[in-house]
C-alpha cells in the first residue's frame, strides 16, 4: 500500500476488485452492498441521479461519523 493510498483510507472505504479497479466512498460501498446480497440495489443506486444522492450521502455521514454512530445501537 502506497502513503498516498493508505492517507485516502483514512477518510473512505476502498473496495480493490478483482479485475483490478479501485472504488472508493459510495461507489465502493455498493460494490459491497452487491456482493453481500443486493446486486441489483447496488445497480439501480449505481445509475445517475442516484449515484450522486449516494456519493453525497456517502460524505455527509463519513464527515459526522461521531454522530452517526450515536444513533446506532450500543453492542453488547
Amino acid at each position: 500500500m502506497t502513503p498516498e493510498l493508505a492517507a485516502a483510507c483514512r477518510t473512505a472505504v476502498h473496495v480493490l476488485t478483482d479485475d483490478g479497479q479501485l472504488l472508493r466512498a459510495g461507489r465502493a460501498s455498493l460494490f459491497v452492498l452487491g456482493e453481500i446480497g443486493h446486486p441489483w440495489l447496488a445497480r439501480l443506486l449505481g445509475l445517475p441521479p442516484l449515484i450522486w444522492l449516494v456519493e453525497l450521502g456517502y460524505v455527509i455521514v463519513a464527515r459526522h461519523r461521531s454522530f452517526f454512530s450515536r444513533l446506532l445501537p450500543k453492542r453488547r
